[in-house]
């Protein structure tokens, strides 16, 4: 019997099943109340677990919101690259995958600012932070490759260019100055930024 089809133990499947708990939990109170506003009690409580298991999956709010949140922005980038695909506009394929990771940032305003800053200035070597730098880089990738497939830059410059528009729209979603801006009006400020990087 191969590891790949041997049964996952009952220890394996009762931290799996509180890790689940806790991620649902998460993103309910997370979505209802904004992470200033709920505490690692509730969430605690609402997973029916103790607070000192909570901390062996997360150690602070902000990983909780690593947790809920790289799940949901995995998903909006997987979304954006399948709408990128049909598009053939190369800003607007560009847009295409920027578009619903703005979407799933504005869900909850102050949750999508704090991730992004969790994700930004939080320790890389923590399994959370990592996972959303991974997203990242695959956002990146998207992008690169949509600026290759219409051959406006070569595939260096791609990834240079694919990082700067990424810059471009995690500063546009994060600033405080947009905090009070719809979905539409964060992706028309990223896409005339965009639009300028891609005109040169």
């Amino acid at each position: 019997m191969s590891l790949a089809s041997q049964p996952v133990g009952r220890r394996e499947r009762n931290k799996q099943q509180k890790l689940d708990r806790i991620t649902a939990a998460a993103s309910e109170l997370l979505a209802e109340h904004g992470i200033e506003d709920v505490t690692t009690q509730q969430i605690a409580d609402k997973a029916d677990i103790g607070t000192g298991t909570l901390f062996l999956y997360a150690k602070t709010k902000g990983e909780l919101l690593l947790l809920v949140q790289n799940a949901h922005y995995a998903e909006a980038l997987q979304q954006g690259r399948a709408d990128a695909e049909s598009t053939r506009d190369i800003l607007d394929a560009v847009l295409a995958i920027v578009r619903p990771i703005v979407e799933c940032n504005r869900v909850q305003v102050d949750n999508g600012r704090t991730y992004l800053r969790e994700m930004v200035f939080g320790d890389p070597a923590e399994p959370r932070h990592a996972e959303a730098l991974s997203i990242v880089a695959q956002t990146e990738e998207a992008i690169a490759a949509v600026l290759c497939r219409h051959e406006l830059v070569s595939a260096g410059d791609a990834a240079t260019t694919a990082h700067v528009v990424t810059a471009i729209m995690f500063l546009s979603m994060a600033a405080s100055v947009n905090a009070a801006m719809s979905i539409d009006e964060v992706v028309r400020d990223i896409r005339t930024q965009v639009g300028v990087l891609l005109s040169r």
